[in-house]
């Protein structure tokens, strides 16, 4: 069994690896939800679109679900205060997702062009809200949560919804909706042909640069944001209670780690080089390895954002020595180790059955396999 210590890392790790599964699977239906309305012109082309990822986007919510498990049962205090501070937005995010199920199911169900008009939109609205939000959440995160603790560790968030809007976190809002955009598009350009993946490509390689100048734009901004920096010892053994430490803000705190460790700045340029990669294999209708630069851009930008902040999770503006961090969130050493055995065993079972069902559903989606199959397609 792996020390305490050990196993708080492996599960910081492990939260990021549920990030970026999240980010590439759940990610690209979203950004093709998102492309929807713009790429297909008329029904036709739009239920090509919807049946790129119809028969499969349900099976990639496991990523998210299995994320948020995992940040309850291995990081609860961060579940408990993110989940209250993050209240209203959680709930944008939740109604915004009811769209998807029932606009993949019902929307090709009745033959009314305002029927599936108002469903294609509500599937925009569920593709494109949630990489929004999450975004903004990771922005407000850079710059620090107002919540602090009482004696009995009950934690009060004193911020609302509306101040989550900051300029910033927009930004990295619009980070998050490119990245995942230029995701879907990688991905719908592969499964489709023709028009459909022409407009796509123009689309998704807009997306592209879009990303990237954001990117680089939040992380020169970055440097004049107050970061957060632990003052005190840390006894990365202890038992978890986050008001033992020190915490100071300083101005470019966040970029200390990339000094103490350069390799880390291979991480945001994975970010910017494969999203312009991936636009130039896009020109070229290398469809597939555009998707994998696209995956690797993904990687780079939440790769990125974690690099900065560690060991900080969820730092805290109003009460800094209450910030959340991977040494003092956690679980238990038998809960983490419990968790730890059952990842070995499951995730690579995820991986299998998700590998096996879009192996099945290769190959191109065209307006000829929609007519064929027109009562049992999306």
């Amino acid at each position: 069994m792996f020390d305490y210590s050990t196993l708080k890392i492996i599960w910081w790790l492990l939260v990021g690896v549920l990030l970026v599964g999240f980010a590439i699977m759940d990610g690209h239906d979203m950004g093709v939800g998102t492309l929807l309305p713009f790429v297909g012109r008329n029904d036709l082309e739009r239920r090509v679109v919807i049946n790129t990822v119809g028969p499969h986007w349900d099976g990639n919510q496991v990523w998210f679900i299995t994320g948020g498990g995992a940040i309850f049962a291995a990081w609860p205090l961060v579940y408990a205060t993110a989940f209250s501070g993050f209240y209203w937005a959680m709930l944008v995010v939740l109604w915004a997702l009811f769209f998807r199920p029932v606009g993949f199911d019902y929307r090709s169900k009745i033959h009314n062009s305002a029927w599936r008009s108002t469903w294609d939109w509500g599937l925009f609205i569920g593709g494109s809200v949630p990489p929004l939000i999450f975004g903004v959440a990771f922005g407000n995160l850079l710059q620090g949560v107002p919540f602090a603790f009482d004696a009995y560790m009950v934690s009060t968030y004193s911020g609302s919804f509306w101040q989550l809007l900051n300029p910033f976190a927009l930004l990295a809002g619009v980070v998050s909706s490119a990245m995942v955009t230029l995701q879907g598009g990688t991905y719908l350009a592969h499964r489709t042909e023709g028009i459909i993946q022409a407009r796509t490509i123009r689309a998704a390689t807009g997306a592209a640069l879009l990303m990237v100048l954001a990117f680089v734009g939040a992380g020169f901004w970055l440097q004049s944001i107050d970061g957060y920096r632990i003052a005190s010892a840390i006894d990365a053994n202890a038992l978890p209670d986050p008001m033992t430490k020190t915490v100071v803000r300083e101005a470019g705190a966040w970029m200390a780690n990339y000094g103490k460790q350069p390799l880390l700045w291979l991480l945001p340029a994975l970010g910017i080089g494969c999203a312009l990669l991936a636009a130039m294999l896009l020109r070229l209708r290398w469809t597939l390895s555009a998707f994998v630069a696209s995956s690797l851009a993904v990687l780079g930008v939440i790769g990125t954002a974690g690099a900065s902040m560690f060991p900080f999770i969820m730092p805290s503006s109003s009460m800094p020595a209450a910030s959340l961090t991977v040494w003092d969130s956690v679980s238990s050493h038998l809960t983490l180790g419990i968790m730890f055995w059952a990842t070995l065993l499951f995730m690579p079972l995820i991986i299998l059955y998700t590998s096996w069902a879009y192996r099945v559903m290769r190959g191109k989606v065209t307006a000829a396999y929609i007519r064929e199959h027109d009562h049992a397609a999306y």
